[in-house]
């Protein structure tokens, strides 16, 4: 799912990862046919892996004809092994991934797509007992509500990351499973595409969670979370949700205000209090109203001038799909605004070049209006930014450092 995918199987129940987004599924996203290195490329160690693997596939209860047909036209991945070493929901500051993850554009999208999809996300409710907004917010992360589904086959991107062996026997398991999806005849080994992770459908599970929490929500025979329809693939993260603890009728959490001089060391999820007692302490709730809803937790991801959270039992569950607090920080603040609720109202401070996101994506648009693409203007720096500052700096005789800074803004505002 869930980052598409469950990062440990004990530390981060499986889920799915980021593909895509995502991200990945919470990042930009490559079509494998564009990029070279999400095409097979020769290696001859995987070749053996493969052959040693086929054993233990059997072994697995595998039949000769599935580990046949699906392993036919497996390939080493490169592209796979470079994703899997830089995961944006791990790596990103909370600004940073939220930007990527909550645009405005995406809010605007997401709430026709929650509009276009609420009865069918009331049934889901109704049954599971995770709220419409939330389960869509993981859509929307997952796949940006479907878009990108991920088209990178499931089999050779969990083969090359079980070859790798950073997370062999991990990867090997999601391989396994993947085959058991075939050999069940869920879907073809065609339509058995995904993230660079594996994560496969609308909301991103890796095989081993397909097959414990996937379901047949209309009752057709099959778990179908590949097709355009997303029926089965949101009805199958509130299934994983609801059966790791989510509580019927409670929130993630909400955003909260600090007082000035605000004790930043009580911050963390294993130090929690009653609402009442972070009120006692100065805390406010950005709403106005301090809701209790049992053992809280105060996170601080951008320090004390930055937004803060209030977190709840409901925000370890959304960590399940995905170890990491901006991913479920990402999740809770995409639910809040699909459900009508605005930006947050805590503002980040400057970056470490003493620049406010605004100014960032200010420093985008005037890069790419002087003739240097800088890429999407959306405050996040990356490899494209990157390459058109060196390029600027390069074209006006400064230090090529690739770094943005307050001079650069101010040169490009001159022309």
């Amino acid at each position: 799912m869930m980052i598409s995918r469950r990062v440990f199987a004990t530390a981060m129940a499986a889920t799915m990862l980021t593909g895509c987004g995502g991200p990945m599924p919470v990042t930009r996203s490559t079509r494998a046919d564009a990029d070279p290195s999400l095409r097979p490329a020769p290696n001859p160690a995987f070749d053996a892996w493969i052959d040693s693997f086929r054993g233990r596939a059997r072994a697995k209860g595998l039949s000769e004809t599935t580990v046949s047909e699906g392993l036919r036209g497996v390939g080493f991945l490169p592209g796979v092994v470079e994703r899997d070493r830089n995961q944006t929901e791990f790596r990103r500051p909370l600004q940073d991934y939220l930007a990527i993850v909550a645009p405005e554009e995406k809010v605007a999208l997401g709430r026709q797509k929650y509009a276009a999809t609420q009865s069918l996300l009331t049934q889901i409710e109704d049954r599971y007992g995770v709220p419409p907004n939330v389960v869509a917010a993981i859509w929307g992360v997952e796949s940006y509500f479907g878009t990108r589904r991920g088209d990178i086959p499931v089999i050779s991107a969990t083969a090359t990351l079980a070859f790798d062996g950073r997370r062999g026997a991990f990867f090997e398991a999601q391989l396994v499973s993947a085959l058991k999806i075939l050999q069940r005849g869920d879907t073809t080994p065609a339509n058995l595409k995904g993230s660079w992770a594996g994560a496969m459908g609308h909301t991103q599970f890796i095989p081993t969670t397909y097959e414990a929490y996937a379901v047949d929500f209309r009752g057709d025979g099959r778990r179908d979370i590949w097709s355009e329809d997303p029926t089965d693939g949101l009805a199958s993260a509130a299934n994983y949700l609801a059966r790791s603890g989510w509580r019927r009728g409670q929130p993630w959490g909400y955003e909260v205000r600090l007082p000035s001089g605000f004790d930043t060391g009580l911050a963390g999820r294993g130090k929690r209090r009653a609402a009442a007692e972070w009120a006692g302490l100065g805390v406010q709730a950005a709403s106005g109203r301090m809701a209790d809803h049992g053992p809280a937790a105060l996170l601080v991801p951008a320090g004390a001038t930055g937004p803060a959270f209030l977190v709840f039992r409901n925000f370890d569950v959304i960590l399940r799909y995905n170890g990491s607090e901006n991913y479920g920080l990402g999740v809770g603040y995409l639910s809040d605004r699909l459900g009508g609720g605005g930006p947050l109202r805590g503002a980040f401070p400057p970056d470490q070049y003493g620049l406010t996101i605004a100014e960032r994506r200010e420093i985008q648009t005037r890069l790419t209006q002087a003739g240097f693409d800088a890429g999407t203007a959306d405050g996040v720096f990356g490899k494209k930014t990157e390459a058109a500052i060196r390029a600027y700096q390069t074209s006006r005789g400064m230090a090529v450092t690739g770094a943005p800074s307050r001079d650069l803004l101010e040169r490009l505002r001159r022309g």
